[in-house]
């Protein structure tokens, strides 16, 4: 059984909590995980770390506050939020892979600013979130919506733990009421990012891009 746990460098056992994910998006996660930051880099031409810095910078963050990336992945919000809070905040990155989450903590060793001491990395599920009520100044969650199993149960924890009057940033692919927009989104992922895919052995594992974005919500959505 998939277990969460929160650990800091060195990696000490805390606690446990379960997890409520399919476990087939869950271990997808996991065997991507080594080539995660290289195919975003390529497939995005570089341009997800714009996008990121932008996602950053909406919430508003600012030194000594506390923070939390959700599905925080290799760990690019975290460290881009760990430069705005500064060594008197605090960033709290949570994802379910506990290999993405290996891969973010060896880049917090390998990088070693100071700044980046203020990271703590857990495993845990972003539809219970194992923290109290009204706990973060700012919340980020980079193209993890979509593959949540409830997403309105994981935007209602993102309010939960929200203190009133802060900003949750999400970012993640968009789901365009446009035919050729969309006819081009489908063509790009079929013809360009499953076959750069297939070159690493993850052909299967990125097809489920097309199907993870066509169930995304667009507008608004009442909690």
């Amino acid at each position: 059984m998939s277990s969460y746990l929160q650990f800091q460098l060195p990696l000490p056992l805390l606690r446990h909590r379960p997890i409520q994910c399919a476990s087939d998006r869950q271990a997808l996660f996991n065997r991507i995980a080594p080539v995660y930051d290289t195919l975003n880099d390529f497939l995005s031409l570089g341009q997800h770390r714009i996008w990121k810095r932008m996602a950053v910078s909406w919430t508003c963050a600012k030194p000594g506050d506390c923070v939390l990336d959700i599905c925080c992945g290799s760990g690019d919000l975290a460290f881009l939020l760990s430069q705005k809070v500064g060594s008197t905040g605090k960033v709290t990155g949570l994802d379910f892979s506990w290999e993405q989450l290996s891969i973010a903590s060896s880049r917090q060793r390998s990088l070693s600013k100071p700044c980046y001491e203020n990271i703590e990395w857990v495993e845990g599920d972003a539809l219970n979130l194992p923290f109290p009520d009204c706990s973060f100044d700012a919340i980020t969650m980079g193209y993890g919506l979509r593959n949540v199993v409830d997403k309105r149960k994981a935007l209602g924890e993102i309010l939960r733990v929200l203190k009133e009057g802060s900003k949750a940033s999400i970012l993640d692919f968009n789901k365009t009421t446009q035919p050729t927009i969309a006819a081009i989104q489908e063509w790009m992922i079929n013809n360009i990012v499953v076959p750069v895919a297939s070159s690493y052995g993850l052909a299967d594992d990125y097809r489920y891009l097309s199907k993870s974005i066509s169930e995304f919500s667009t507008g608004r959505l009442s909690l």
